[in-house]
């Protein structure tokens, strides 16, 4: 049961910052459109209309459904092995940081700090529980994806 709750805490945690991460640039440029304007709107001047918060869901739903059980894997089985009170610690400890976050209006990733947490409990016994190959792996991947991004972002900009 706790765990149910923990990943129901990590959920609600995952909807209430990075979802927002995603549909943030979308709602500025919503709002932009409207306003007939680029300048920088006052803070809390702007409601967001529902629908791109729906939009947002559907988005996180349909990736869960199609890609999901790849990082389930990942972060479930493969870089520490967990019991139910290492799952618990590791999950609660996540949604607890990203909440946090989420209330000073800090723009997270809860990955991040699951993958964090779950690499936390594993060190609570000793570094060699940790699976450093996958963990190396995905830091590489979080240190390379910040640039490409960035990259990608300014060739589309240019481009369209």
């Amino acid at each position: 049961l706790l765990m149910v709750i923990t990943a129901c805490a990590v959920a609600f945690a995952h909807g209430s910052n990075d979802v927002n991460n995603a549909i943030g640039p979308f709602a500025g440029i919503t709002e932009a459109n409207e306003s007939s304007t680029t300048a920088e709107v006052e803070e809390d001047s702007y409601t967001i209309p529902i629908w791109i918060f729906i939009f947002g869901g559907l988005g996180i739903v349909v990736g869960i459904v199609t890609y999901g059980h790849r990082i389930i894997k990942t972060v479930g089985k493969k870089i520490t092995p967990l019991s139910y009170s290492r799952g618990f610690a590791a999950q609660i400890s996540a949604a607890l940081v990203v909440l946090l976050a989420t209330f000073r209006g800090l723009p997270i990733s809860t990955t991040h700090c699951v993958i964090g947490a779950v690499t936390g409990v594993g060190l609570v016994d000793s570094k060699d529980a940790i699976n450093i190959k996958i963990l190396k792996k995905i830091v590489v991947t979080w240190v390379v994806t910040f640039p490409a991004a960035a990259l990608l972002g300014i060739l589309v900009y240019m481009v369209f």
